[in-house]
C-alpha cells in the first residue's frame, strides 16, 4: 500500500510541475514583484512614486505632440504640387485657320532689309532664308508664337509675342528686328 501512495504522490508531483510549467510558459500574466520588507529598502516608496510622475509628464508631452501633429496646408499663392509645371498644350489656333507665310517662320529666321517711311505709316521689308521678301506694317501677324508688329520705327521693327509661363500666366515678349546697314568705307 505504501507503494501505491508513493506512486500517486509521484504522479501528482509530476502533474503539478507540468501545470506550473504550462502556466509560466503560456504567459498567463506577469508575476508581481517580490514583496520586500520596508525596513530593508527605505527608498522603495520613492522609486514607486517617481514613475507615476513621469507618466503624468508623458501624457502632457503626448498632448503637445498631438497638437503639433495637426497640420493644415494652405495652398494660397503656391503652385499645386501635383500639377505638372510644364504643360504640353496644343496650339490654340483652330485647325481650319489660314496661316500666312510669315506665321510659318520663326522670327529669328527673318532678316530686316529695308524700312520705307510714309505719312500713312511706315512699311518694313523682311526676307526669309531663301531671299523671298515680305512687307510688314503695324498689326501684321508674324512668327510661330502669335506675334504681331507693334511698331515700325526708322531703324527697327518691334514685334510682340504672347506666351504662357510655367504658372500659366500670360506674358508678353518684345522682339526687335534691327536694320543692318552696310558700314561706311567698306564694300556696298
Amino acid at each position: 500500500m505504501c507503494e501505491k501512495r508513493q506512486g500517486n504522490r509521484v504522479v501528482v508531483a509530476i502533474l503539478l510541475m507540468v501545470c506550473l510549467f504550462l502556466l509560466v510558459s503560456c504567459g498567463g500574466g506577469t508575476s508581481p514583484p517580490p514583496i520586500t520588507p520596508a525596513s530593508k529598502q527605505p527608498g522603495a516608496e520613492k522609486k514607486k512614486a517617481a514613475p507615476v510622475q513621469v507618466a503624468a509628464k508623458e501624457t502632457k508631452e503626448e498632448k503637445k505632440e498631438k497638437e503639433e501633429m495637426e497640420f493644415s496646408y494652405n495652398p494660397a499663392g503656391r503652385p499645386d504640387p501635383f500639377k505638372p509645371f510644364i504643360e504640353l498644350a496644343p496650339e490654340k489656333r483652330p485647325k481650319a485657320a489660314f496661316l500666312t507665310p510669315l506665321q510659318k517662320y520663326d522670327i529669328s529666321q527673318l532678316k530686316l532689309v529695308a524700312i520705307i517711311t510714309a505719312p500713312e505709316g511706315s512699311v518694313a521689308l523682311v526676307e526669309d532664308q531663301q531671299g523671298k521678301g515680305y512687307l510688314l506694317k503695324k498689326g501684321t501677324a508674324i512668327g510661330r508664337h502669335d506675334g504681331k508688329v507693334k511698331a515700325v520705327l526708322k531703324d527697327r521693327v518691334i514685334i510682340e509675342e504672347s506666351y504662357s509661363d510655367v504658372l500659366g500666366q500670360a506674358k508678353v515678349n518684345e522682339i526687335s528686328l534691327f536694320l543692318h546697314r552696310p558700314e561706311e568705307g567698306g564694300e556696298s
